[in-house]
């Protein structure tokens, strides 16, 4: 059974354009035209809706618009309306052509963030949202559609730290309070907001957030300029190196994130795969079918790629390669014919 298939020339026109136009609309962001956010306070009893938006120095401001009443609230669903209406279009015709959309829910999130700058400070989609973006990039529809109920972000941490400018604060706390979707963040054995949100009354519907292993070891850590707690994990920081850009999208509008690299991403499946433990064989299986239907196609087109982050991930210790042959070795079974121990020229360390 065919893993992809090839998308439309139009399809793929569809989403060239889409990513132009989205890149180009952040770029060109003017006071007038800030992107941001609606929320609303209550102050001493009374409820007042603000903008607010980070700047290009990194800092949340606000702008006051007015206290909560019917002209008000149609002002801010009309402005909420036309910041997405120019983009749109484009969208509907990608989603119409082919192109892989986000859940409506699921791209809420992921724009919001964006509003709050949390890509510009480094933040990186994650998971099987990133599986689908590669599909829209390599012009491919994937056999295997199967949804996620996760929203999976990732940030370098301590790690790109120093890159960030001192600066910088970006409110994520905030950004998903201001959705009003019940996320809340579950708390950890410190009785901290842990690096999880979830709506209790929809259990399935999760954001996690995790970040590179450090030595302060693997509990949450907490990241004070994007004001989040993040869950280190091993090998994260292969999955981190050497991102690029995307544009995800809903028939709501569209919006520019960073996503890893695609052959890293089918790399680090591989080396997950053998940290999955027996009660999560589903993602672990999960994990297998997304990194074969990702070399089954870079490896006819794009070979070099999956050579170099192969090259890279061996040459990072025995406890990368001792991994990466428990995935190899399932891989070989499930895609013999992909020839992948001879392709990727594996070899004990």
């Amino acid at each position: 059974m065919p893993r992809h298939s090839e998308l439309s020339l139009s399809a793929q026109t569809a989403y060239a354009q889409l990513f132009d136009a989205t890149l180009a609309a952040e770029l060109s962001r003017s006071v007038g035209s800030l992107r941001g956010s609606f929320a609303k306070k209550t102050v001493k009893g009374r409820e007042y809706w603000y903008f607010q938006f980070t700047d290009l120095g990194g800092s949340l401001r606000q702008f006051y618009v007015g206290p909560d009443s019917e002209p008000v609230r149609a002002l801010v669903a009309q402005a909420r309306q036309s910041r997405d209406e120019p983009l749109v279009p484009l969208v509907r015709s990608a989603i119409a052509l082919g192109c892989a959309p986000l859940l409506t829910r699921h791209f809420r999130v992921v724009r919001r963030l964006a509003e709050h700058g949390f890509f510009r400070a480094g933040g990186v989609l994650v998971g099987t949202h990133a599986f689908l973006a590669y599909g829209n990039i390599l012009g491919l529809r994937w056999a295997d559609s199967a949804r996620t109920q996760d929203v999976d972000l990732a940030h370098a941490g301590k790690r790109l730290s120093l890159a960030l400018p001192s600066s910088l604060q970006v409110n994520t706390h905030s950004a998903i309070e201001s959705l009003q979707a019940g996320l809340l963040p579950i708390g950890g054995l410190s009785g901290k907001a842990g690096p999880s949100y979830l709506n209790p009354k929809d259990p399935e519907f999760r954001i996690d957030f995790l970040t590179t292993l450090h030595r302060g070891g693997d509990a949450p850590f907490e990241h004070a300029q994007l004001r989040v707690a993040m869950q280190p994990l091993k090998f994260m920081e292969y999955l981190l190196e050497n991102v690029g850009q995307a544009v995800v999208f809903c028939d709501e509008g569209a919006v520019v994130v960073n996503i890893p690299h695609p052959a890293r991403y089918a790399l680090h499946k591989l080396i997950v795969f053998g940290e999955r433990s027996a009660s999560m064989l589903q993602k672990a299986r999960k994990d297998l079918l997304q990194a074969v239907a990702l070399l089954d196609y870079l490896k006819s087109v794009r070979a070099w790629d999956v050579e170099e982050a192969w090259a890279d991930l061996i040459g990072r210790g025995r406890g990368w390669t001792t991994r990466a042959r428990q995935g190899i070795a399932a891989l070989a079974k499930t895609a013999p014919e992909l020839g992948v121990k001879e392709w990727l020229r594996f070899k004990k360390q």
